[in-house]
């Protein structure tokens, strides 16, 4: 069976996102963030978005981008710390954030791409971030219930890939963009280097090319967008 080639140009993969959609953007920091994927969703002008992420990145990079083009109506992460702007869109009421515990955020994506419902926890109850989510008791313990996430969309980074999807990620880049890639009904990865079928050690793939929609390699011109820090 010959394996299809998903390999398409960076504006014609980022056409598929809508106004109003979810979208997955992988990265912790720097590390992992599709920062030209990024740079392309800023262009193509979608808006009324609900990004699901682990930060706000820092000012002048990732999602900062898509914050200050006003296409973001909320954001699903773990802190903001490190982006005084979003914490100003926040706190003016310009921007719904929701906050997670770091690994309830990562436990919830992994959950909506294993196709649960949701997850049990008590990390958080009797704080803020428990308001509003339903508790149960399961073996004499009180929990909560962590809705599953799922996106219409996912923006991820690789550092290879092959034209069918199979992924390599470089060291801290392999954070949520994995788990992201098979919890969204689109799924875009950018990769520094593409590779024809078998280009890629089979022991290397770190995310299967079945979750992968479209696959974009970067240009010269683009990769000046593309920091990764390792």
């Amino acid at each position: 069976m010959k394996l299809p080639n998903k390999q398409c140009t960076i504006e014609t993969a980022i056409a598929k996102v809508r106004d109003g959609d979810t979208i997955m953007v992988g990265g912790f920091g720097v590390p992992g963030t599709p920062m030209t994927l990024i740079h392309a969703l800023v262009a193509h002008g979608a808006r009324d978005l609900t990004l699901v992420k682990n930060d706000a990145n820092e000012p002048g990079f990732g999602i900062d981008h898509l914050l200050r083009s006003g296409q973001v109506r909320r954001l699903i992460t773990t802190h903001l710390g490190l982006n005084a702007y979003a914490i100003e869109l926040m706190n003016t009421s310009k921007l719904e954030v929701q906050f997670n515990a770091q690994g309830i955020l990562a436990e919830r994506i992994r959950a909506g791409g294993s196709g649960l419902a949701g997850i049990l926890t008590d990390i958080g109850i009797g704080t803020e971030l428990a308001e509003g989510k339903q508790e149960i008791e399961f073996e004499g313990k009180r929990q909560i219930i962590e809705s599953a996430l799922r996106a219409d969309v996912a923006l991820i980074h690789a550092e290879r890939a092959d034209v069918f999807g199979n992924l390599e990620f470089a060291a801290t880049a392999q954070n949520f963009n994995p788990l992201m890639a098979m919890a969204a009904d689109c799924v875009i990865a950018e990769t520094v280097n593409l590779l024809p079928v078998g280009g890629l050690n089979p022991n290397n793939v770190q995310t299967a090319g079945v979750f992968i929609d479209h696959v974009t390699e970067l240009t010269a011109l683009t990769k000046e967008y593309a920091v990764v820090k390792r």
